[in-house]
């Protein structure tokens, strides 16, 4: 552009001009997904949150397989092989309308699905990825355990030889996905190190109990899975994963999708409460003309597209093959943390409103508080930095 070109009108919604950086490729993934959320979660999600449930589950992953966003960037065995930009588009998207629902992909595809196609036998690849890219078979992903969040290479689940078989026995919890997935990858100890194992649903000893009584993440599949003497043949292990390498690097994937994922339901709390602000009227005009408001209103838009920047930095440099762990702490830390101030700071422009399901606000509030602490929490992502930034280690 030259010095004397004039520069395009300023877009509320896009006031960085960040749609710039986007192909029409980007563009067409980011318009598919945000029009099947309008559809399909957007009318019914406040009544699936307030009762608990996410009703048709196994419906809405057929069609998230149709759409090509179940393991979006991995490549063959039907997955859609989307770029890294692609797929965080996607999951802004799904997040926008709910963090649930974002999340049944994320682990679908970043986590269960990813580890398959990592780590997992072509034979394995073979089972279970194209059934999973089409949401014929729901996944799930053990790792977490009652007593072992934040420091996994505890686990007390445990797998032993058996003649050729193996034995596996413990138990995992808050897992999505769990009651509902055909398959669970399961990470145990072994005398070589934690190993990777492919538990079919419906094996015995096996079981997934839905957990109940959340107040976040409501329209989400929450379970604990229960491994009490469940045999599985040699094959049933991830032959490629050994040590916490395997459950750790598909844990930075998913966490990639949560950078973006966060700003979502930041989005759709900074809209609702633009919106509010030109239309609710107090001492005999809009809300949004009053300097405190505008304020909070700038201050939000600031940190809602730094995020989205900052999302876009990462996943470029994923496509690019250059995206470190350590990065990937940076922008969940971050984006995760300001998508939280951002639903605050909107709470409060809605006043008494924003505690209702009739807006987003509240919703998003709960779910970000999940968010905020699963895929490692902030405490664990500030020490990934400090780590990488003093070279001393300050786990333990």
């Amino acid at each position: 552009m030259s010095a004397s070109a004039k520069p395009p009108a300023f877009d509320p919604t896009d006031p960085l001009g960040l749609d710039d950086l986007l192909s029409a490729e980007d563009l067409a993934v980011r318009a598919t997904v945000r029009n099947w959320t309008a559809r399909r979660i957007a009318p019914h999600i406040a009544e699936w949150y307030e009762n608990g449930e996410l009703p048709g589950i196994r419906e809405l992953a057929r069609e998230l397989g149709a759409l090509g966003a179940l393991g979006m960037s991995l490549t063959g065995y039907g997955c859609a092989g989307a770029s890294a930009v692609q797929y965080g588009l996607a999951c802004l998207e799904l997040e926008a309308a709910d963090s649930g629902i974002r999340s049944l992909v994320s682990v679908q595809g970043s986590l269960a699905m990813y580890a398959v196609h990592r780590f997992g036998s072509e034979e394995q690849k073979q089972t279970w990825l194209p059934r999973m890219a089409t949401g014929e078979v729901i996944g799930c992903f053990g790792l977490t355990e009652p007593d072992h969040g934040s420091d996994p290479a505890a686990m007390r689940t445990h797998a032993r030889k058996d003649g050729t078989d193996w034995v596996l026995d413990g138990r995992k919890m808050w897992i999505t996905n769990g009651s509902v997935a055909g398959v669970a990858v399961v990470w145990a100890q072994t005398e070589d190190g934690i190993r990777g194992f492919l538990v079919p649903a419906g094996t015995p000893g096996f079981s997934a109990p839905e957990i109940t009584h959340k107040w976040s993440l409501r329209a989400s599949v929450t379970s604990e899975l229960v491994l009490d003497g469940v045999r599985l043949p040699a094959d049933a292990v991830l032959p490629e994963a050994t040590g916490l390498r395997g459950p750790l690097s598909c844990l930075s994937h998913a966490r990639y999708g949560i950078v973006w994922g966060a700003m979502g339901a930041a989005r759709s709390c900074f809209e609702t409460a633009v919106e509010y602000a030109r239309t609710r009227e107090q001492f005999g005009r809009p809300i949004g003309g009053f300097q405190l408001t505008q304020a909070k209103l700038a201050d939000m838009a600031v940190e809602l597209h730094k995020g989205i920047l900052l999302a876009h930095h990462l996943g470029r440099r994923l496509d690019a093959g250059r995206l470190r762990p350590e990065q990937v702490s940076f922008g969940k830390l971050n984006n995760v943390r300001e998508a939280l101030g951002i639903c605050r700071t909107a709470r409060t422009i809605l006043g008494a409103n924003g505690i209702s399901l009739e807006y987003p606000v509240m919703r998003h509030a709960t779910n970000l508080e999940s968010v905020l602490t699963y895929e490692g929490t902030v405490e664990m992502h500030q020490l990934v930095l400090g780590k990488a930034l003093t070279g001393l280690d300050a786990f333990r």
